[in-house]
């Protein structure tokens, strides 16, 4: 058996093996007839002219933006690469219309992101292979493209119902070798804490919930008092938790080194990155000698080259691999943050008088203790890339006929080490002689475990055409490709098939192009595995017509339109075979003789298919003024159909589960706009870009159970709809109590909310459930503004949305939770007392109230609307005197901001995240770029 290379020396060798082949290229002498051609798709264009000049299309194909009929959107890497972070889709916010990615939380190293493109999760396919994106450096990255319609995404047939998020990575130029050493180091703070309320207020506050409750107060005016004037720090403690748990501010430190260059017979880039970001928790450095703070840690290599074997022949290898590492206290971060604002300031002191960690029978675990003496947990997270190309010009037989053959590997492993311990705490009692003990000092638990290993293997083969014909032009493509994907113990998921394309186009005036895609998966049963996705577009560049020469003010104008169908895979786990397991067992007569019995799981569904999508996009497209003002504006009807949904309408009387099947239909609509202006004045150049999207979706079918009243009714409604009561107000007089509905089972009280009697009964019940929330379509938009002057840059990003919530729901949002001992925030001060008419919260209860507290009511849901400043930057680039006597190209320094200013509807909490959770950052970031 060979000894395996460890992982550190393993990236260095991929590092080495790079930089020797590239060596190659750079010393080697280009035959002539090599240098009269250019690289085709080896990486010969600029990284700023690809969103410009040329489109990035599925399976490594590119067209001229001229050229495209398709909907799709691209922007540099260049841009994305001056945000701190280390996730893309963070960074991809606001820049591209239909794209819609709201974050959840800032915890390090996973950041909560979700995104939707028109309304889906899209696929993600990195240099023409499908992968996942998390492991990705924005510094490797040369472009990211939307494919939006089914014209662009149609050849990956049951992957493409969702769009794509297409990323391609950058690429060595012939030319001098270029080298680009970039620092960074970011501050970052909290954007918004939940406030909780003082030790005097919470104290006074549950007395009132009590009273309330008909229970007796729990706190003495003695006890208020030295609440308020602190002065028995340890029998009646005060403690900010969320000051004492929270530090002010964490650093994220970011360095990368690139080299890049070639001649026209091999290219090659080479870029290693280090990124690391600290922890959130206000840890004491001295008390372990091991971290117990969270953050991550990550080292990242990749090297590309491209090499023309002959006047015909490309060859080349993309080899990627990064190593990620996470820690956290052994208690886990979500568990201190959700104690930090859940545990009242009067629960406990930090430490008593004789140095030990205080605690009580309600709250045995103190934070400090939780952030210090718990241990800690490690996250591994290893992964590796690695794609071999061949490519050949079959001109010798066929004028613009080539071959292209495609293999990849990639693989990630992750593992979890687990190194936690219990604490003891304790309770001083009254006379301040002795302590009751809570929980031991126990010894540290030792574990790992292995949570997920996932392999794939690519392989492709293409056929392709490329030809004029006096003003026509012919692009043909055909190509097999086949994705194993095996995820730990599970049989591989297995896609094959062929796709095509063919486009063609009259002196690049009409334009026309077919995509189709004939693939499927193993998952599904025999007769509904392989299915054809085809689709069609039209395109007609108005401003190459004679008739519109005379408009020289007009730069370019162009009408384009799709239609098509896609798939969707969304099978589970071979759900068309019907399984059983052994059951309990069942014992017969008077000697013991017993069978084991069978269970029936949930219910097969031998007809399984795959979910569908008829999409129609048009557009228009156009620059006027000499391209200064640039527009575009898209319209988009997506109907999904055969969606697998369990029926509504099902019978439980069989005593099973019944099977998802394909019975739902949905549809979206939405409205893309893009408009931009740039222009340059003397020395000063600035540039404008907005984007806005318009999305609306509808549950067409879905199955829906039997209805009693409309208002209940989810078909027809928007997809996702909140349903639940609606609140109107409070129980403000004893006529209320005497006329207003409630729910039933309960007596209401002044200060309750009252909720819509829809049906009229007088009872508050299912059948008046109604839509609550925001029933208008989402709307969101971004503008990014860019502009330099002499050896100054600035960019900025704005960011937001309409017409979406907020729900606040739970520990954090009601009063006195958990048992009723729990925390009370600054909402509950404008509570509901009686005399009182402009109260925005109910009267206080201690514990949950079977009416006030109901999730699913109007009263949780308030306006989301914001605008944020997501990103600005101001730099400087030397590139001359000084830079040139250190044999420098350029020098820049730079400084930016990210999360800087946010403007919403409702400022309370953050607008994305809702909730206690590790809160999202604002940064704060400086450093410098050197090319040599």
């Amino acid at each position: 058996m060979k000894k395996r290379l460890p992982e550190g020396r393993r990236m260095l060798f991929f590092l080495f093996a790079g930089l020797f082949i590239s060596s190659l290229g750079v010393n080697a002498q280009a035959p002539a007839k090599i240098a009269k051609q250019r690289a085709g798709t080896s990486g010969a264009e600029s990284r700023d002219s690809l969103p410009l000049t040329e489109i990035p299309l599925l399976f490594n194909i590119k067209t001229k933006a001229s050229l495209n009929i398709a909907s799709v959107q691209s922007i540099s890497g260049q841009d994305l690469a001056k945000t701190p972070g280390n996730l893309l889709k963070g960074i991809l916010a606001g820049r591209l219309a239909g794209l819609y990615i709201n974050q959840s939380n800032g915890k390090p190293g996973t950041d909560g992101y979700s995104i939707s493109l028109r309304g889906q999760n899209p696929m993600t396919v990195i240099d023409g292979v499908p992968q996942n994106m998390s492991f990705l450096s924005f510094n490797e990255i040369d472009s990211v493209t939307v494919l939006k319609d089914a014209l662009a995404t149609a050849m990956y047939g049951p992957q493409a119902s969702n769009g794509v998020l297409l990323i391609t990575t950058r690429k060595g130029e012939p030319g001098k070798q270029k080298i680009s050493v970039t620092a960074q180091s970011s501050l970052q703070r909290p954007l918004k804490f939940l406030k909780g309320l003082g030790a005097y207020d919470y104290a006074r506050l549950y007395n009132e919930a009590l009273v309330n409750d008909n229970i007796a107060p729990a706190y003495t005016q003695g006890d208020l008092d030295a609440y308020r004037n602190h002065t028995d720090p340890y029998g009646h403690p005060d403690v900010n938790w969320q000051d004492e748990a929270f530090d002010k501010s964490t650093r994220i430190d970011q360095l990368s080194v690139n080299l890049s260059g070639g001649n026209q017979m091999a290219r090659y880039f080479v870029a290693a990155e280090h990124l690391s970001q600290g922890g959130i928790f206000n840890t004491d450095p001295d008390k372990n000698s091991y971290q117990t703070n969270t953050g991550f840690s990550s080292y990242t290599v990749r090297s590309n080259v491209d090499i023309n074997l002959d006047a015909r022949t490309n060859v080349g290898l993309n080899v990627m691999g990064r190593t990620f590492e996470t820690n956290e206290p052994g208690t886990t971060a979500n568990t201190i943050i959700s104690n930090a604002f859940n545990t009242p300031n009067n629960a406990y002191p930090i430490f008593n008088p004789d140095g030990s960690l205080g605690g009580n029978q309600q709250f045995q675990n103190n934070i400090y203790g939780q952030m210090n003496q718990s241990g800690y947990r490690k996250g591994y997270e290893r992964n590796m890339l690695a794609d071999l190309y061949l490519k050949r010009n079959f001109d010798d037989v066929l004028a613009g006929l080539w071959a292209k053959a495609l293999i990849s590997f990639s693989g990630t492993l992750t593992q979890n080490i687990l190194r936690n311990k219990s604490f003891a705490t304790y309770l001083m009692n009254a006379a301040g002689t002795g302590y009751t003990k809570y929980s031991n000092d126990g010894t540290q638990n030792n574990s790992s475990s292995v949570d997920n290993q996932w392999r794939q293997g690519y392989a492709e083969f293409d056929l392709g055409y490329s030809r004029n014909f006096g003003k026509n032009k012919v692009d043909a493509l055909v190509l097999y490709s086949q994705n194993n994907n095996r995820m730990n113990s599970d049989l591989p998921l297995i896609y094959k098939g062929l796709s095509g394309r063919l486009a063609y186009n009259y002196d690049e005036r009409y334009l026309a192009e077919l995509t189709f895609g004939y693939n499927g998966a193993n998952r599904y049963p025999e007769g509904f595995r392989y299915r054809l996705f085809p689709a069609a577009g039209l395109g007609w560049n108005i401003h190459e017509e004679e008739f519109m020469k005379p408009l020289t003010w007009l730069n370019r104008l162009k009408l384009f339109g799709s239609y098509g169908k896609t798939g969707n895979n969304r099978n589970g786990y071979y759900s068309f075979n019907q399984y059983f397991f052994d059951g309990d067992k069942v014992f017969f007569g008077t000697t013991p003789t017993s069978f084991i019995t069978m269970d029936e799981l949930v219910l097969s569904n031998p007809d399984l298919d795959y979910e569908k999508a008829n999409k129609l996009n048009v557009g228009i497209e156009g620059a006027l003024l000499k391209d200064r003002l640039s527009f575009r504006l898209e319209y988009y009807k997506n109907g999904y159909y055969d969606l697998l949904r369990t029926r509504g309408k099902s019978s439980t009387l069989i005593g099973n589960s019944y099977p998802e099947e394909n019975i739902g239909k949905s549809r979206y609509t939405g409205l893309e706009m893009n408009l931009g202006w740039k222009q340059d004045i003397g020395s000063f150049s600035y540039a404008i870009s907005n984007n806005l999207t318009i999305a609306k979706s509808k549950y067409v079918d879905i199955d829906e159970v039997y209805q009693r009243y409309d208002w209940m009714k989810r078909t027809g409604g928007m997809v996702g709809q909140a349903f639940g009561y609606t609140a109107t107000g409070f129980f403000q007089t004893a006529s209320d109590l005497q006329t207003g509905a409630a729910i039933e089972g309960y007596t209401p009280q002044l200060g309750d909310i009252m909720y819509k009697d829809f049906d009229g009964d007088g009872v508050i019940t299912k059948f008046d459930e109604a839509p609550i929330g925001n029933t208008k379509p989402l709307l969101f938009f971004g503008t990014t503004l860019t502009a330099s002057y002499k050896g100054f840059d600035l960019s900025a990003l704005v960011q937001g949305a309409f017409n979406r919530n907020i729900v606040l729901t739970g520990d954090t949002e009601w009063e006195f939770q958990n048992g009723g001992f729990g925390q009370a925030y600054q909402q509950h001060l404008d509570r509901w007392i009686p005399g009182a008419t402009n109260a925005s919260y109910p009267r206080l209860t201690a514990g949950t109230n079977p009416n006030n507290h109901v999730a699913s009511s109007s009263f949780w849901y308030h306006n989301g609307n914001y605008g944020r400043l997501k990103y600005t930057e101001l730099g400087y680039t030397f590139a001359s005197g000084w830079i040139k006597k250190l044999h420098l190209q350029s020098v820049r320094l730079f400084v930016s901001g990210t999360n800087l200013i946010t403007i919403s509807a409702y400022d309370r909490v953050d607008p994305e995240v809702n909730g206690g959770v590790y809160p999202i950052q604002r940064a704060f970031s400086g450093g410098l770029t050197i090319n040599l």
